[in-house]
């Protein structure tokens, strides 16, 4: 049997996961871009690109040789085809001989149009982009461009990190960040008089939680600001990425000194660096009701396993869209936030301490399913999309290697990802990669002032590494991060 080009093979069928199918449907189509940034000029071979797909990459999970079609009752299943490697590899060609500023104009734009495009149905859903110009960042670049419905961040980090080895000996395994995870208290050894007020808050957070979430992803929208256009259709529109990396060390220095998490301290960072932008942009918005949409992975794992098992099937680190969203209002710009910008901090501690108390996202999780249910999986992908709609932006945060990797021989100086075909004008990214943490911010392009929104964002860092580090410090010798 022939389908659109390619002969499907015999083997069973895979059903799409909900999310999946919600991510790939009429109202929403979800991609991931990742780039990966080379030390040397890359060099072309296409026996060597053709060879690193057919043994390392597809082998990764059956989903990357499967496309997803839909069965007599309705059902979208995932069907195994023959892949041809050379239709997922694209190479452009810029005008020859320019300088390092044009091609990295010549790159933006590539990235711009790359993430409007829907990648093809007939085929499976991921492409690879050979960039060989050098930019202000990289000697060049390789670009994965993978449908969200493949699976999660942790899952598309996965499928990346396999196709990598250490750049200093391949022979050694890839590291990850280490977390230290608080011990539990014994609950054997707390009094009634302590579970029951943790019990009563726990419930208490939950209803609110929830019900707040509800209604968000219904009835309540955020305001129009200098982040949100609120434009029909905003997620067909042209896009516009940045990005710049921090220290790893420094903000631990400000978590350290703070007693918080390195979450809160970059909450707190891009909260405080969003609103000095709207104040900036125009000062009537600066108060304005903002939400921020934080994606957590919800993996009962305390970190990145190793790459094999990330990749197997059937674990608690396994493949697949395991995450849900926690809706987190910004915190507004008072007067006494400009002389203690800390209080950013720990606002953000405090605000997504209470949402990570409480069951919301997993009673969202079952929402969601009863939708799925009754209305089917169009049905809750309209409710999905009017989530993200609602809302001002998107933050999303992967914890990457700590070592530097190589593929084919070529060093990745850095890399960095996007999520694009979201219904927002904002989204921020964060992946960490020896000992820095890369931000990309995802704007509306004519909308968003990009680089006026990075040196909100570099202020807010700046003023709060001044103030939890070295009060003495004067303004010019706070550190500067890096593009």
């Amino acid at each position: 049997m022939v389908l659109n080009n390619y002969e499907l093979e015999d083997s069973d069928d895979q059903p799409v996961s909900p999310t999946g199918q919600y991510f790939n449907s009429s109202v929403l189509s979800i991609a991931v871009l990742g780039v990966l940034e080379s030390e040397i000029p890359i060099q072309e071979d296409d026996s060597i690109t053709l060879k690193l797909i057919r043994d390392v990459f597809l082998p990764i999970n059956s989903r990357f040789s499967s496309i997803m079609v839909e069965d007599e009752k309705g059902v979208k299943k995932w069907k195994k085809v023959e892949v041809k490697p050379k239709d997922h590899i694209h190479v452009p060609n810029f005008p020859e001989g320019k300088s390092v500023e044009f091609y990295d104009e010549c790159f933006n734009d590539y990235l711009s149009n790359l993430a409007m495009e829907k990648l093809p149905q007939n085929q499976p859903l991921w492409q690879i982009h050979i960039i060989k110009y050098p930019t202000k960042n990289a000697a060049g670049n390789l670009v994965f461009k993978l449908h969200h419905a493949l699976g999660d961040g942790f899952s598309l980090m996965g499928a990346l990190l396999s196709c990598l080895q250490r750049a200093d000996d391949p022979s050694l395994p890839i590291n990850f960040p280490t977390f230290r995870v608080n011990p539990r208290e014994n609950e054997d050894d707390i009094g009634v008089c302590k579970k029951l007020p943790k019990l009563l808050s726990g419930i208490g957070n939950t209803v609110y939680d929830f019900v707040w979430g509800l209604l968000k992803s219904t009835i309540l929208e955020d305001d129009r600001t200098p982040i949100r256009s609120g434009s029909e259709g905003v997620e067909f529109l042209p896009i516009t990425i940045t990005t710049f990396s921090f220290s790893l060390d420094q903000i631990k220095q400000i978590k350290v000194k703070l007693d918080v998490s390195i979450n809160d301290v970059i909450c707190g960072v891009i909260f405080l660096g969003t609103r000095i932008y709207m104040e900036a942009m125009n000062e009537e918005k600066r108060k304005e009701i903002s939400t921020a949409l934080v994606l957590l992975n919800t993996r009962n794992i305390g970190g990145y396993k190793s790459v094999k098992e990330m990749v197997e099937p059937n674990t608690e680190s396994s493949w697949g869209n395991q995450f849900g969203f926690l809706h987190v209002s910004v915190p507004k710009l008072t007067k006494s936030d400009s002389s203690k910008p800390l209080n950013f901090v720990f606002k953000a501690k405090e605000v997504i301490k209470k949402k990570r108390e409480s069951a919301a996202v997993y009673l969202t999780g079952q929402l969601l399913e009863t939708l799925r249910k009754y209305f089917g999986p169009e049905g809750t992908a309209k409710y999905v999309h009017s989530t993200l709609r609602n809302s001002s932006m998107t933050v999303s945060n992967l914890f990457g290697p700590v070592d530097q990797l190589a593929l084919a021989n070529h060093p990745a100086k850095g890399l960095y990802f996007m999520v694009v075909g979201v219904p927002q004008s904002l989204t921020i990214t964060m992946v960490s990669y020896m000992k820095t943490l890369r931000l990309a911010i995802g704007v509306e392009k004519g909308f968003i002032d990009e680089n006026k929104f990075k040196l909100c964002i570099l202020e807010a860092y700046n003023i709060m590494f001044k103030a939890a580090v070295d009060d003495s410090q004067p303004d010019d010798q706070c550190p500067t991060p890096t593009n």
